[in-house]
């Protein structure tokens, strides 16, 4: 694999991911037609692979997108991979933020400024929706499913409520989730 395609690859998805980590996921795994188009143009990933790396990736220490898109390059390209794809997909935030630095005092007056600001809000939070709705599909979604009642994979769907139960009611520690989560993994065979 050309390491230089992989790192101008994540430099595109980073330019235009507005909103974090969770941002990056719709751009590294768009969804069209139940399918991920990234997947399909580049062969890197399979959809199971991908559930894999978002749960690896929500686990480890870092940014999501930071954390996928070195699990990606690492898997194509050995460590000079994922070192690539990592900062290809973190130059665009550091070369924007350096520009930006001098000059962010004179936007907090700016009224232009601001309402770009502003607009960037609601854009990031329907990215961050986009990627809540593909992180659904990849754990609980069924493709294979027969009936409505078989949309969901139950099972997943289970410790999926119990879990988010646990983090809205009982205010829980997250690495409790991620124990139980593994745990449930493993006992229920998913």
């Amino acid at each position: 694999m050309n390491l230089l395609f992989l790192y101008l690859e994540f430099f595109k998805i980073g330019l235009f991911s507005v909103g974090g980590g969770l941002a990056t996921l719709p751009f590294l795994f768009f969804m069209t037609n139940d399918r991920f188009t990234f997947i399909q143009q580049s062969g890197w990933l399979s959809a199971e692979q991908v559930g894999n790396f978002l749960a690896i990736a929500q686990c480890a220490p870092g940014a999501i997108g930071v954390n996928v898109a070195a699990q990606t390059g690492f898997q194509y390209g050995g460590i000079g991979g994922g070192l690539l794809a990592a900062l290809g997909l973190v130059s665009p935030a550091v070369i924007i933020i350096a520009a930006v630095a001098k000059v962010l005092q004179s936007f907090k007056e700016n009224k232009i400024a601001v309402s770009v600001f502003s607009g960037l809000r609601p854009a990031a939070a329907g990215i961050l929706c986009a990627a809540g709705w593909g992180a659904w599909k990849l754990a609980l979604y069924n493709p294979d499913y027969t009936a409505w009642y078989k949309l969901i994979r139950w099972p997943d769907g289970l410790v999926c409520a119990v879990l988010f139960l646990l983090i809205f009611k009982f205010k829980f520690h997250p690495i409790l989730f991620i124990a139980l989560g593994a745990g449930a993994g493993i006992l229920l065979g998913l």
